[in-house]
């Protein structure tokens, strides 16, 4: 952790929602004037799209079925420890992009599905900001969760991850029920033992519970609206929130525990602009001070 160069983490698997409280931490920034170093966590994956295709089917030939992009062995887990430290000690780090589609390719001119070349992270930033799956991990060998001053854990019921993530690469992907079927079975070792753990060591977690019924995730038809859900917010140290605000401020909204609160799931991102302006707030102001006693 560091005052001068704080560093804010989003973690939580693909299609949870990270994009949405990525998108809210971008309209904070761009009202508050606040440089951000923006850093997405594929971009630590070891290998490329091609390459783990054809680490997938040696994985496949040898009987390995649990071979995934969830643990240790096709992540950088090191370089990412390495990037949290060097930003919060001297501001600066190194990092890279993956190229996810031809829209992202096209300005570096490389093939979607591969890495561009690791450079220095922009300078003279005001803070951090990674979303990606792996920002609170730890391991024997590395503690990448105590480098953020904020980590969040965004993470649905599991059977709306599911259907999340069956209809988009069903959809938008092309691949079949079964294909994904088998990518969910084949990453859940990974995902119990290096995923769900880090929501354990979050500062607030956003869990999205679907009001409908998604009993069998495998035939639903769509996904769960906003409107058809409740969103969770839990605080692992209330201590500073203002709870009655909140409740005033986001109406239909309850107290379930003392340090959780319950809020439609149209509302998500207003609770999160209305929880994470202050903590932004007080990030620049312990920053300035910091700088300033130097």
């Amino acid at each position: 952790m560091s005052e001068r160069h704080p560093i804010i983490a989003i973690t939580g698997s693909s299609g949870a929602g990270t994009t949405s409280v990525t998108r809210t931490f971008q309209n904070i920034f761009r009202r508050e004037q606040v440089s951000a170093a923006i850093v997405e966590g594929d971009s630590f994956h070891r290998f490329d799209r091609k390459e783990m295709r054809q680490r997938l089917a040696e994985a496949e030939q040898a009987g390995d079925k649990h071979f995934s992009h969830f643990g240790p062995d096709n992540n950088l887990f090191v370089e990412l420890e390495q990037m949290f430290r060097s930003y919060a000690e001297t501001g600066n780090g190194r990092c890279r992009k993956y190229l996810h589609d031809v829209d992202e390719a096209a300005p570096y001119r490389q093939e979607p599905g591969t890495f561009t070349p690791w450079e220095d992270l922009p300078a003279d930033t005001d803070l951090l900001f990674y979303e990606g799956l792996h920002g609170a991990v730890a391991t024997p060998e590395v503690d990448i969760a105590q480098h953020p001053d904020l980590l969040i854990g965004v993470v649905p019921v599991i059977n709306l991850e599911w259907i999340q993530k069956l209809w988009r690469d069903k959809n938008m992907r092309g691949y079949t029920a079964d294909a994904v079927t088998d990518t969910i079975l084949r990453r859940m070792p990974d995902y119990v033992n290096y995923i769900c753990p880090q929501f354990s060591r979050t500062h607030v977690n956003f869990q999205r519970v679907p009001v409908v019924d998604t009993s069998n995730p495998f035939i639903a038809r769509d996904i769960p609206s906003a409107d058809e859900s409740i969103c969770v917010i839990r605080f692992r140290n209330p201590k500073g929130i203002d709870f009655p605000y909140l409740l005033n401020m986001i109406h239909n909204s309850w107290m379930s525990r003392a340090n959780t609160i319950v809020v439609p799931g149209g509302k998500m991102e207003l609770a999160m602009q209305m929880i994470f302006t202050p903590f932004v707030w007080r990030m620049m102001e312990r920053r300035k001070r910091a700088i300033g006693a130097l």
